[in-house]
């Protein structure tokens, strides 16, 4: 989750989150976002993103949005997505095998944040998503 407090005139914020669920895992995103009656012109944008890899898995969004004050605005956008038989069923008719190709969608998924981490972070977190994708299926 996370947790927004605007404490000036004419501020910005932006939350993206973004989760994946495996097996029988649970995503929980709980976020607020709180601009006082005395602010102006706050804008905020807030954006989750769920990745589903299997029907057991599940995600719930709970977001607490308090805004007052003269011409401020808040958004909010979730969205849920599933990795699809059909994806990994093209894929591995191009050579992939089940395990590369959930690799490959979980990559894709979080593609646009991990290019923003430090490149030590972004081939980390590759690396332990394909160890992860390729140990769960079959």
């Amino acid at each position: 989750g996370a947790k927004m407090i605007h404490a000036a005139d004419e501020t910005t914020s932006n939350i993206i989150s973004k989760s994946i669920s495996i097996g029988n895992g649970r995503a929980t995103y709980r976020g607020l976002v709180h601009i006082p009656r005395h602010l102006k012109g706050c804008k905020n944008n807030t954006e989750c993103d769920a990745l589903l890899i299997n029907t057991d898995s599940r995600t719930d969004t709970y977001p607490a949005i308090v805004t007052r004050g003269e011409g401020n605005s808040v958004q909010h956008e979730a969205s849920v997505s599933k990795v699809s038989a059909e994806q990994i069923f093209y894929m591995q008719q191009r050579g992939l095998s089940e395990g590369q190709a959930m690799s490959l969608s979980v990559n894709g998924f979080v593609n646009d944040l991990v290019r923003q981490f430090p490149m030590e972070y972004s081939v980390e977190l590759k690396r332990l998503i394909d160890l992860e994708m390729e140990g769960s299926v079959g």
